[in-house]
């Protein structure tokens, strides 16, 4: 229900030219913002097309690549394809949250959903003061609070001062949602980054694991793009 308001704004889209194979009953395509240029995400239309490449593959060793639970943390909401088109309309458009692609670089270089950014599930374990952590941080729209001060904490504490969403080291309260995912529903890569997140202090509520990933993007025929090389 969530997803369906937003959806229904977007009809505008598939009036005059509507597809045969909609991302949606009643909505053709979105655009979305990618690296400063608007990208339009629908399905591949050709209905005789099949998947090829990595993505093809059925099975994998496990460990290290094992089917996923439904859920990668309590508290976090996993998401369906639906619930990213409603997130890319109305978060991403309105800056107030992220659609994270939390592989390697390299797996990124290669091809990416559209509208998403780049913070390797590694960066979540780094110390508080690492410069490639505090600049995740930054982009999420948190700030480093340093060490609070005992009376400072205790006030917090007592309720006498905001201390809500913050710990000793970070400030959340303007965090944004953020959306995880990886490779697949095997891949443990956005798993790792939510969890680390969590350690972190981040609130469960702003946090969003897209379970089926890059191989159920593909699987479904949806728009991939391979992002710029910044010089």
């Amino acid at each position: 229900m969530r997803y369906c308001v937003a959806l229904l704004l977007l009809l505008f889209t598939s009036l005059s030219f509507a597809l045969d194979v909609e991302l949606v009953e009643g909505v053709d395509y979105i655009d979305v913002l990618h690296q400063k240029r608007l990208i339009r995400v629908q399905r591949i239309q050709d209905q005789s097309h099949r998947l090829s490449g990595s993505f093809s593959k059925t099975s994998r060793k496990c460990p290290p690549f094992c089917i996923q639970p439904e859920h990668a943390a309590p508290g976090v909401v996993t998401f369906a394809e639906p619930d990213i088109f409603n997130f890319m309309a109305n978060q991403i458009r309105s800056e107030t949250g992220l659609l994270v692609d939390a592989r390697v670089p390299a797996w990124f270089q290669r091809g990416t959903i559209p509208g998403s950014i780049n913070i390797p599930f590694t960066t979540f374990s780094l110390p508080a003061d690492a410069p490639k952590l505090v600049k995740a941080m930054h982009r999420f729209g948190v700030t480093r609070r340093g060490q609070v001060g005992g009376l400072k904490r205790q006030l917090e504490r007592w309720g006498l001062m905001d201390g809500d969403r913050k710990t000793d080291h970070w400030d959340f309260v303007a965090a944004k949602e953020v959306v995880f995912w990886c490779n697949g529903p095997w891949c443990s890569q956005s798993p790792r980054a939510i969890r680390g997140l969590l350690a972190l202090g981040y609130p469960a509520d702003k946090i969003f694991y897209y379970r089926g990933g890059m191989q159920m993007w593909q699987i479904l025929g949806l728009t991939t793009i391979v992002p710029k090389v910044s010089n």
